[in-house]
């Protein structure tokens, strides 16, 4: 009776192993992308082309402008959809601007340390008169000279293709 069920356990268990392993033979492999969200700042070289447009190693930057508030979201909206359609994900380096279109890249200095970050414009906002351009959580906090600060002066530059 004992061999029995032996038997019985090793057939059970080799016919699984078997529709396990054919399955797994006919899945297509999963193919992940790795995409960059942002440009390293240590090996950036700033060329000026003329007197607004910039190069950062073959990127031409216009300043859009200069002494302009920024601010950041908060981590309500992850995973809402933005204005453009796309998820809202505090961790990617987007942000939301009033009038500059959806897709634009634009590099944002803070002007009190000088640190950088070149994010996507994704969202309409902010809906504060003073307030120019709203950061996801990490693009902020990359470039906070205090990181409790829930605002900052910036630069707003384009980049042209």
């Amino acid at each position: 009776m004992r061999n029995k069920k032996n038997i019985l356990l090793t057939l059970v268990s080799v016919t699984l192993l078997s529709c396990f392993t054919y399955v797994m033979s006919q899945s297509k492999p999963i193919e992940t992308k790795v995409s960059q969200d942002t440009l390293k700042t240590d090996k950036l070289k700033i060329v000026p082309l003329n007197d607004s447009v910039f190069s950062v190693e073959g990127l031409k930057l216009k300043v859009y402008k200069k002494s302009a508030h920024a601010s950041y979201y908060h981590d309500r909206f992850n995973g809402k959809r933005t204005a453009s359609g796309a998820r809202f994900n505090n961790n990617k380096y987007t942000a939301a601007h009033k009038k500059l279109p959806f897709g634009t890249k634009v590099k944002v200095t803070n002007e009190a340390n000088g640190k950088f970050v070149i994010v996507e414009i994704t969202d309409r906002g902010p809906f504060v008169k003073t307030r120019e351009i709203d950061l996801s959580k990490r693009a902020f906090m990359e470039i906070a000279k205090n990181k409790g600060a829930g605002a900052m002066n910036v630069t707003i530059e384009t980049i042209e293709k």
